[in-house]
């Protein structure tokens, strides 16, 4: 740990991630609405993952699509710098890429708004290594269920 993580208590990568998310907030207070604002935040969403490489972009773009396919209600965007999905503003699902925190696997998660809840304790990220045909199918249900 740097001297500057026991300052604060943040990694550099975190610190990176919020400033993001400070970013995002700005830029939806700017103004633009309906449509504009859809396409600024697709725009950012592809733009996101775009920029990954390896594994992760190929997470990523596969995850896009299935997204895309089965919930085109939910919005693209970008929270904390992350490929996310939302409804009314609030995001349901996104993925955070193993490079973000250099860990071994990326992660699919859910926010408190996904439609999951099963009894008292139910699973809200995962772990993901690849996206085979088999995950692919598990996510569509996972998404559309989510979204309920």
């Amino acid at each position: 740990m740097t001297q500057d993580e026991e300052s604060t208590g943040f990694s550099a990568t975190e610190r990176a991630a919020m400033k993001q998310r400070a970013e995002e907030l700005r830029a939806a207070r700017e103004g633009e609405k309906g449509s504009a604002r859809r396409a600024r935040e697709l725009q950012a969403c592809l733009d996101a993952i775009s920029a990954l490489e390896g594994s992760d972009r190929q997470i990523a773009e596969r995850f896009h699509e299935i997204v895309w396919e089965v919930t085109p209600e939910l919005d693209p965007k970008t929270w904390y710098g992350f490929p996310s999905y939302a409804r009314d503003g609030k995001v349901v699902v996104f993925l955070q890429p193993a490079s973000k925190f250099d860990t071994r696997y990326a992660t699919i998660g859910l926010n408190d708004v996904a439609a999951l809840d099963e009894g008292v304790f139910w699973p809200t990220s995962f772990a993901v290594l690849e996206i085979n045909d088999e995950v692919a199918d598990q996510l569509r249900v996972l998404v559309r269920r989510a979204v309920g």
